[in-house]
């Protein structure tokens, strides 16, 4: 089972980073601006850690950190500006597993989380970064796609596209979070956009683009790539 990781910055730049950095990496990613998102996304959907900035619009990140501790062993990643050591020793004292200061290096926050979830005795997959099947190759790590041992040119938005299907390892991707991957979260409306680009997308990666045998749809929900 994919694991989820729930993003909580305020900071529109940073947390696409954060956001492409982890979905890279095989994990899902939610994303809350506040802790009232915060909260809301903690009482209703599955999370496996929480990455925490501390300085939100409607209050302090700490608040978060204890609000899990009183029931839960969630691990907590804290990634702040603040750089005081006072503060540091007490949100770890109040049960963050980790603090980062801002800036720091997405490959750190990444080692970082692995080891949190290692405490707790959860084992993070390596990401899939390849698909082969039935002539069609997406190797995301050499940047190449071909169908039947030809190179094929995705533009930019078609890779990032293609991408998502891949390291969804033949799971079903939905149309929100494709849209919030590729062009953001102000963006998860612009289904028919999406489809756009889907299509483009078939033409080229498929023999008959009209009968696909690889980008399939899953009819009101998203995307799939298919497995053998």
């Amino acid at each position: 089972m994919t694991l989820s990781v729930l993003v909580v910055e305020d900071d529109r730049d940073i947390r696409d980073v954060l956001r492409a950095s982890l979905a890279a990496e095989g994990f899902d990613v939610l994303t809350a601006v506040s802790l009232s998102e915060a909260t809301a996304l903690l009482d209703h959907a599955r999370v496996d850690l929480v990455v925490l900035d501390l300085g939100l619009p409607d209050g302090d990140g700490a608040e978060l950190v204890r609000r899990i501790r009183r029931s839960s062993a969630l691990p907590v990643v804290i990634a702040s500006a603040r750089h005081q050591d006072v503060e540091k020793i007490e949100l770890l004292d109040a049960g963050a597993d980790d603090f980062l200061t801002k800036p720091f290096a997405v490959g750190e926050l990444l080692a970082r989380i692995r080891v949190a979830l290692r405490h707790r005795g959860t084992a993070v997959q390596p990401a899939v970064t390849r698909y082969d099947s039935g002539g069609l190759v997406i190797d995301l790590d050499a940047h190449r796609v071909e169908r039947n041992d030809e190179a094929l040119h995705l533009t930019p938005t078609e890779f990032r596209l293609a991408a998502c299907l891949v390291r969804a390892d033949g799971r079903v991707v939905t149309h929100r979070q494709l849209l919030t991957d590729v062009w953001g979260a102000e963006h998860v409306d612009d289904v028919h956009y999406l489809r756009l680009y889907m299509a483009q997308l078939r033409a080229k990666l498929e023999d008959v683009p009209s009968e696909p045998r690889h980008l399939l749809t899953e009819t009101g929900v998203g995307y799939r790539l298919a497995t053998d």
